[in-house]
């Protein structure tokens, strides 16, 4: 299986010690966030790969050389300011932090989320295209492989639309992203693409992908997987450990939190020593060892 580090909350960013601990016991749990009481165990014997999704890989960048499984890196950085990411850390800081990352990874284990676009009178279009194509330049030599998402009416969006201020876009907004967007990346050797998107902008220069293609898992592992129904994209099926409301970076675009005081109770169950990310196991829990 390959294991999702995690699309429901940043663990990298705010539980790297609680993954490396659990690294080291050999297994970890994971609850079903729809049946509760259904609790599946993973053993990193039958992990074979791992991608790490975060907005700040820096907490887990000294324990990298304790994994064994091929690693994959998706690292989001955006140029929102604190009105909409409250809690991430100066992006001058992430990306000298992507540039080690680059180093110990691989730069073609490394993919850049540009996640989400959305338009508004202060982040109008103009603006990114400014900001992608600056972001190229500071990370030449270091990236080779941008992946780019659009706003999706998800609960939190709505609840923080007088925040987002977001506005629809129109095909002028599609076609201008995508030229300025493709040429900023070739002139930097860079692909740049879309996954799971009703705009893949391939009219102007995007590569058509998947945030984890069959074709990279099988060169990660030799092993051929099923796609992740879960998510109706192509993408290879992984298995996300993560928790919904349990990430402190606030981003007001988020689809994974909704409950900021939910993220605060969820944060003081977190233990270390437990092996789920939050909480502990209960007697009436059903455990189940999953293996694909």
């Amino acid at each position: 299986m390959i294991l999702n580090v995690s699309g429901r909350t940043d663990i990298v960013a705010f539980y790297s010690k609680w993954f490396i601990t659990r690294y080291k016991e050999g297994y970890l749990d994971v609850r079903n966030p729809f049946h509760k009481q259904l609790v599946s165990r993973i053993y990193f014997e039958d992990v074979d790969a791992i991608l790490f999704c975060t907005k700040n890989p820096a907490p887990i960048l000294d324990f990298l050389k304790e994994i064994k499984e091929p690693i994959i890196f998706q690292v989001t950085l955006t140029p929102y300011k604190n009105d909409i990411e409250p809690n991430v850390p100066d992006k001058k800081e992430i990306i000298k932090t992507i540039k080690k990352l680059s180093k110990i990874v691989g730069i073609d284990c490394l993919y850049i989320r540009y996640d989400p676009i959305f338009l508004s009178n202060k982040y109008n279009t103009e603006y990114h295209i400014k900001a992608f194509d600056r972001l190229c330049t500071l990370l030449d030599g270091y990236v080779k492989n941008w992946i780019v998402s659009f706003l999706d009416d998800y609960k939190n969006v709505r609840k923080n639309a007088s925040i987002l201020q977001y506005r629809e876009f129109k095909d002028e907004d599609y076609r201008k992203i995508g030229v300025h967007f493709s040429e900023s990346a070739k002139n930097h050797n860079m692909t740049v693409q879309t996954c799971f998107e009703d705009r893949n902008l391939v009219e102007y220069g995007f590569k058509k992908g998947e945030c984890l293609s069959h074709e990279m898992a099988f060169r990660l592992t030799g092993k051929t997987y099923k796609s992740w129904t879960a998510r109706k994209c192509n993408c290879v099926q992984m298995v996300d450990i993560g928790v919904y409301n349990s990430c402190s970076h606030f981003c007001k675009y988020c689809y994974a939190n909704f409950d900021e005081k939910q993220v605060a109770d969820n944060k003081k169950m977190h233990n270390i020593n437990s092996s789920l990310l939050i909480g502990v196991l209960e007697k009436e829990d059903i455990i189940k060892i999953r293996k694909k």
